[in-house]
């Protein structure tokens, strides 16, 4: 395993200066990270860590890995994290277990120990694409580093892994079966069951608190153009992730609804404390940008913005007792294309 990269962040000032006019639900926030692409940053179950990717070039990353990091316990202290991925290959995902002990992430180092190529753009018109690797698979780790199983073992894309709150089922994307679809496998058993099967990218899916629903993203191609589109680059291992919508469903697949009908890419969903939901979406731009962060209730009514960022809000994660919530943007980058983690005490609209 290679040595862990180590990083330690500039102290962020206990002020409010990085709050926007308009975002009355954040309170005490706080700059995790400076510099670099840090994303999906997520709460251990104690509320006191959280794990998330980064890629920095200046320091060495060309891709994403999987690090972990002990929250500040009060504005003004530094937040230190340690690479926790081998630095092979690329990773993405990474996910505590309920013990605490242990994490779950994708990664594609048994492909090669290099980062796997980036799409060329121009040869699909310079749509925006993301790569589905199919050497994508999900690994547990300790907490120092070490691999202690490899989850999956099915030919092609396998990621985008979240656990349930009981923590005995792990809910997934793979393209096992032909398409990009969601999966839960049970943790003792490795027992894999198949959730969803419409045609369209499923990813990105979260456990409600209570274990019962499940939420995530998804693209539904239905015209004979868009249909066709979707399967030569998924061919290809591509996706292109401009027309998504929220959905949620039984966790048995069951029990579908489409939460979201706002056209363009609405992504990122979760649960609120509340069991309403909060998603980005650069549905209000023609451009495709930027992105915020919305909340909706779970019958899809109520929408409400809650970022203001000019450019990339995202990534929202509650702390296990609702009181603070995590999200990645582009504030504050000295306009560079950085993405940093914040974090800030979540207000709830009084009743």
């Amino acid at each position: 395993m290679a040595v862990p990269f180590v990083g330690i962040s500039q102290s962020q000032k206990p002020v409010d200066s990085i709050l926007y006019a308009g975002e009355r639900h954040f309170k005490n926030i706080q700059q995790l990270t400076f510099g670099g692409d840090n994303a999906e940053a997520y709460f251990s179950e104690d509320g006191k860590y959280i794990v998330f990717q980064r890629t920095n070039p200046k320091d060495g990353l060309l891709c994403d890995q999987i690090f972990i990091g002990k929250l500040p316990e009060k504005l003004g202290d530094k937040f230190t994290y340690k690479m926790i991925s081998s630095g092979k290959g690329r990773t993405t995902c990474g996910y505590f277990l309920k013990n605490g002990k242990h994490i779950v992430y994708g990664s594609t180092h048994l492909g090669a120990d290099t980062c796997p190529p980036i799409p060329d753009r121009s040869k699909y018109g310079n749509k925006y694409i993301w790569p589905i690797y199919a050497t994508f698979d999900i690994f547990m780790s300790d907490l120092n580093g070490k691999i202690v199983k490899q989850l999956t073992k099915t030919k092609g894309y396998d990621a985008e892994a979240t656990i349930s709150p009981d923590g005995t089922k792990m809910l997934f994307t793979s393209m096992r079966d032909g398409d990009l679809d969601l999966y839960i496998m049970n943790l003792k058993t490795e027992k894999v069951t198949r959730i969803t099967k419409t045609l369209g990218y499923d990813g990105g899916a979260w456990f409600s608190q209570d274990g019962k629903k499940i939420i995530w993203r998804a693209s539904r191609p239905k015209t004979e153009t868009e249909i066709k589109e979707y399967k030569q680059l998924l061919a290809e291992n591509l996706v292109a992730p401009t027309n998504m919508e929220v959905y949620t469903a039984s966790v048995d697949g069951s029990n579908v609804k489409q939460i979201t009908a706002l056209g363009q890419a609405n992504w990122a969903p979760n649960f609120l404390p509340d069991g309403n939901i909060i998603f980005c979406s650069n549905h209000q731009f023609k451009r495709g940008f930027p992105f915020n962060m919305y909340t909706i209730n779970a019958d899809g009514s109520n929408m409400q913005r809650i970022s203001v960022d000019k450019s990339f809000d995202a990534f929202p994660m509650f702390s296990p007792n609702g009181k603070k919530i995590l999200f990645c943007s582009n504030r504050n980058n000295g306009g560079t294309r950085d993405t940093n983690i914040f974090i800030a005490d979540w207000v709830t609209d009084e009743k």
